[in-house]
């Protein structure tokens, strides 16, 4: 039998080690090759099951035809239901946190104003989470016209006479959300005007137009998707333009700058809805939602009729122009929501 020399044993152990060099050279490729990582195996496999959009305003609001509308289109392109839950309140917080607590595996995602996203850490002690950190944005889905309106039986047709009115006795107004830019802009306008505005909170423009078709407030706020059937109808009458241009849906209804309000804070605050997934969400998940969200601008037949009805004409911001577009605007709400002195009740 033949026994080990030295010499032996040296070769073994080098035929070893250049084994092992080998091995881990192979798997230190594998591991830097971007196809076989965890997270691009997770998005070819993506989705594999319903996926859940979580809208933070109320049935019948802007934002919830919205969240609908790309729900449908997605749910087409991905082949799996997606479905729309609403979960209105805490100036978002609610939807927001649900969605910032939820796996970010591209199953839970969040429709919601983004104006509610900047405020929130300004107008609450103790915010559930830190929008800016535990969420990943996706794409801006739609920036609209917004109008202010009146019950049809108010003494003022104009924004002027609201005004008017409005210095001789207290005039009630409807807000959609907490944190909303239109309650930031009532809240200047008084400061501006001295009018008598009674701010009345309400999560969601639903409940808002139900009390003003029916004359228990005064004037309100939303979409033009929002207060369309009502205008339609004569319940309710548009006295202004507060986000937007002049849209040819309300031929000769004014602007801010048209009624000589140019105070920075009313053309800073344009509203839009924002689509978010929870902090961590892999980069191919969001590109893939990126891009849908982009095809829906010529392929969805609900999707372009919720955007024409909201007046919407701009294009989503994905990517990098929606970071810059995030770093501009959010310090802009948090900035004017302290300078108004607004405050949570």
């Amino acid at each position: 039998m033949h026994t080990p020399s030295r010499a032996d044993s040296r070769v073994h152990t080098h035929v070893v080690d250049e084994r092992r060099r080998r091995l881990l050279g192979a798997a230190a490729a594998s591991a830097a090759l971007p196809w076989l990582s965890p997270n691009r195996a997770f998005a070819e496999n993506w989705p594999s099951r319903p996926i859940r959009i979580i809208a933070a305003q109320a049935p019948g609001s802007s934002n919830d035809s919205t969240s609908r509308a790309f729900a449908e289109f997605f749910s087409s392109r991905l082949n799996v239901p997606v479905v729309v839950e609403n979960k209105p309140g805490g100036i978002g917080m609610i939807a927001a946190e649900a969605v910032a607590r939820s796996k970010p595996d591209g199953y839970t995602l969040l429709c919601t104003l983004h104006s509610q996203l900047a405020q929130a850490p300004v107008l609450l002690k103790k915010p559930p989470i830190d929008p800016s950190r535990d969420l990943t944005p996706v794409a801006s889905i739609s920036t609209g016209v917004g109008v202010m309106v009146a019950t049809k039986g108010l003494q003022a047709n104009s924004f002027k006479e609201l005004i008017a009115l409005a210095k001789k006795r207290p005039v009630s107004v409807g807000n959609y959300g907490i944190g909303s830019g239109w309650q930031l802009m009532v809240t200047q306008l008084k400061k501006l005007t001295g009018a008598q505005l009674d701010i009345i909170n309400y999560k969601g423009t639903g409940a808002m137009i139900g009390d003003l078709l029916a004359g228990h407030i005064d004037i309100g706020a939303g979409s033009l998707l929002g207060m369309s059937g009502g205008l339609a109808a004569g319940g309710l009458k548009p006295l202004l333009i507060i986000s937007g241009p002049r849209s040819p849906k309300l031929p000769g209804v004014p602007t801010w700058v048209d009624e000589g309000i140019n105070d920075p804070i009313f053309a800073n605050l344009a509203e839009c809805n924002m689509l978010l997934g929870p902090a961590g969400l892999p980069k191919d998940v969001v590109d893939r939602l990126a891009m849908l969200v982009r095809q829906s601008m010529t392929e969805s037949e609900a999707v372009r009729n919720v955007r024409e009805q909201l007046g919407s004409q701009d294009t989503p911001l994905t990517g990098d122009a929606l970071r810059q577009f995030i770093a501009a605007s959010w310090p802009t709400y948090q900035s004017v929501t302290k300078a108004v002195g607004l405050k949570m009740e």
